[in-house]
């Protein structure tokens, strides 16, 4: 089988529910408008899933002039983002960046939605990966997650109840490179453009968060430990950063460039 470009998500909102589409542009810092917006809690630190699972109940769609996050029973959130605000200095893990503050509406809203303070905010500024001289925008490290078809696929055999790729939250599926390809490569060129693969991904409690319903149980997490613990992780997927950018659609042609 010819590898082929099968899934594009972007995640405009992080932590959010991704976005799926039929075609992209992929920038230095990864899909366009992915990661653009984040909620920062006391101190500018970021809110997540981790530690809000409500979160997955959020579902935005960001076209570059508006905001719309629609959650289920209760009215959409549309909000047509602000560049003039205050910058608000913020931190994901470890990382400082800074994000324009959305104003209080967007604060309020999502502070009760959530039950927890916070302030909407959206990228602006530069950041550049720990590793592999890429940038990024409010992404966790890297701009892109790439995911086989065939790890999910070996890793639902090995599972009594399937579980969907948006467990996964992946940027790109790929089709063809056999179960754990991805981590057999560097270098993929995926329609008219190259990405190199810089790490492995470790997985998170954001696995097992249905991201449907926001109910959290034990697996994938459990199965993975018996059996995809490298380097102290729990690896699933990986990290990539672009080398040249362009347009992407579903159903591109995928080639290994290098091996790793």
């Amino acid at each position: 089988m010819t590898p082929r470009l099968t899934e594009l998500t972007v995640y405009p909102f992080k932590s959010a529910a991704g976005t799926p589409l039929r075609t992209a542009e992929l920038l230095a810092s990864g899909l366009r408008y992915d990661r653009e917006f984040m909620l920062a809690g006391p101190g500018g630190r970021f809110l997540s899933q981790r530690d809000h699972a409500r979160m997955a109940l959020l579902r935005p769609a960001y076209d570059g002039e508006v905001l719309v996050v629609e959650v289920p029973g209760s009215a959409s959130f549309v909000h047509k983002p602000v560049a003039d605000g205050p910058v608000l200095d913020v931190v994901v893990h470890r990382s400082e960046c800074r994000g324009v503050d959305q104003g209080d509406e967007a604060a309020g809203w999502f502070s009760e939605f959530l039950g927890a303070d916070c302030r909407l905010v959206r990228f602006t500024g530069t950041r550049a990966t720990s590793r592999g001289g890429g940038e990024v925008a409010f992404a966790d490290g890297y701009p892109l997650l790439v995911v086989s078809a065939e790890s999910l696929a070996d890793l639902n055999s090995r599972l009594d109840v399937p579980l969907p790729m948006n467990r996964f939250r992946p940027n790109l599926v790929v089709e063809g490179l056999g179960a754990y390809g991805e981590d057999r490569v560097r270098l993929l060129r995926i329609g008219g453009t190259v990405v190199e693969v810089v790490k492995s991904c470790a997985r998170c409690v954001i696995t097992t968060t249905d991201q449907e319903t926001a109910e959290r149980g034990r697996e994938p997490l459990r199965t993975l430990a018996s059996y995809r613990m490298i380097d102290r992780g729990l690896r699933f997927g990986v990290n990539a950063v672009p080398r040249t950018t362009g347009p992407l659609s579903a159903g591109d042609p995928v080639e290994i460039v290098e091996e790793a």
